[in-house]
């Protein structure tokens, strides 16, 4: 009797019913049901591209996704239910980050860059949504402040300082980071103008109607300005941002072996229908924060809310740091504020515009200082295309005391 047969693809099996390159242990493990359902949506327990303890971690979350259901159909609390729905929503960001990687490497990479620009914000978008149907318009606002300045001073600062540890100086590509600061500058422009114009116009000209129709002209500028810079990144100037190949292969995977396209649109919508779920109690659970603990919406919408929206991208910015890839983390880091300005905020707007829940873009004085400061510091620490842990920690500082403020501010 042969010992092994060509499958379909042209792999051979061994008399143990796998592949002639899996080991005994991963030949058990295909054979663990819960083994192979964690390495179907990206944890892979027993390869080389074995998981580490942190992302395990992260996995482990998703056993508050029943949880979260148990306490919203049991009725056991506003409080629990945002606890376990945040807690569920971490781990189901990841999934949903991998899940879009991998389709995007499968259809090309035209293709492939929109889809990560597009879902790189799915969670927030989707959380934005619920408490817009709810009417927490607040709420809506400071998230998108909350991920503007998250995403350059926590996410950027942690990557910054981590990647930085142990080593003199981390390099990145300074052309890249200069346009994308650049460009954020020109984007959180933007969302000052309102503001600047409701502050010097009088007071009885300033309607409701006058500020949608404001709003919605420059939601629609914005998303240009949005393709546009697709465009340049995906398409005119892609060099700029492809990072140094030269490690190329050394690097795993951070889940196992390489996924279909029919595999990852399924743990796409999968994902994607549990993550909308989740925003959905956790949107419930909001109203406990505000009216029972106290917590303005504004701090809720700025740090809560804008750190559990921002979850995938606060964990790959990292781990790709420390792996000494500031090319990518600062790529990550900036992108995501971008196609916050750019493309979230605008199409909250639009959102809000056909579903009867209004959204605009005036956003309070204490805000438009935050972004302000985020905007100067974004710029300053892009310049030479260096970075060190201390860059890191002064990044990390800034944003504590931004919070700190957020937390008294009435």
């Amino acid at each position: 009797m042969a010992e092994s047969e060509s499958g379909s693809d042209g792999s051979h099996s061994t008399e143990h019913g796998g592949p002639d390159w899996m080991s005994p242990e991963q030949e058990r493990a295909t054979r663990n049901p819960l083994l192979r359902a964690l390495s179907y949506i990206g944890l892979d327990m027993t390869g080389p591209q074995r998981a580490s303890w942190f992302q395990i971690g992260i996995y482990a979350l998703l056993v508050f996704i029943p949880v979260a259901f148990a306490v919203q159909f049991l009725h056991l609390g506003e409080l629990p239910l945002f606890i376990t729905s945040a807690a569920a929503i971490i781990p189901l960001a990841k999934i949903l980050g991998t899940a879009t990687e991998e389709l995007a490497e499968r259809v090309g990479s035209g293709i492939g860059g929109l889809l990560n620009a597009t879902f790189g914000n799915a969670v927030e978008m989707i959380i934005a949504f619920f408490a817009l149907q709810a009417g927490l318009y607040e709420i809506v606002k400071a998230s998108i402040t909350g991920s503007i300045i998250g995403n350059v001073l926590f996410v950027l600062g942690l990557s910054i300082y981590l990647g930085g540890l142990g080593r003199e100086k981390q390099t990145f590509n300074r052309t890249a980071a200069g346009v994308s600061a650049s460009q954020l500058i020109v984007a959180t422009s933007a969302l000052l103008i309102p503001a600047a114009f409701a502050f010097t116009s009088p007071p009885e000209t300033m309607n409701v109607t006058l500020r949608e129709n404001l709003s919605l002209g420059v939601a629609v500028l914005l998303l240009g300005s949005y393709v546009a810079q697709l465009i340049f990144s995906l398409k005119t100037h892609k060099h700029l941002y492809a990072g140094d190949d030269s490690t190329d292969g050394e690097e795993p995977a951070m889940h196992g072996q390489a996924w279909s396209i029919k595999h990852s649109i399924i743990v796409l919508v999968v994902a994607t229908v549990l993550v909308a779920f989740m925003a959905e109690f956790l949107v419930e659970g909001v109203n406990y924060l505000t009216e029972s603990l106290g917590l303005t919406e504004l701090f809720v919408g700025v740090i809560l809310v804008a750190i559990i929206g921002n979850a995938a991208e606060h964990m790959t910015a990292v781990i790709v740091a420390m792996k000494n890839k500031m090319d990518l983390a600062v790529s990550i880091a900036m992108g995501s504020t971008l196609q916050v300005a750019l493309f979230v905020a605008p199409v909250l707007v639009l959102i809000g515009f056909f579903i009867g829940r209004p959204l605009d873009l005036f956003f309070n004085l204490f805000e438009l200082a935050a972004i302000g400061v985020t905007m100067l510091i974004a710029s300053a620490i892009t310049q030479d295309g260096e970075s060190n842990w201390f860059e890191g920690v002064q990044l990390l500082a800034a944003y504590a005391i931004l919070a700190v403020a957020f937390f008294f501010h009435p």
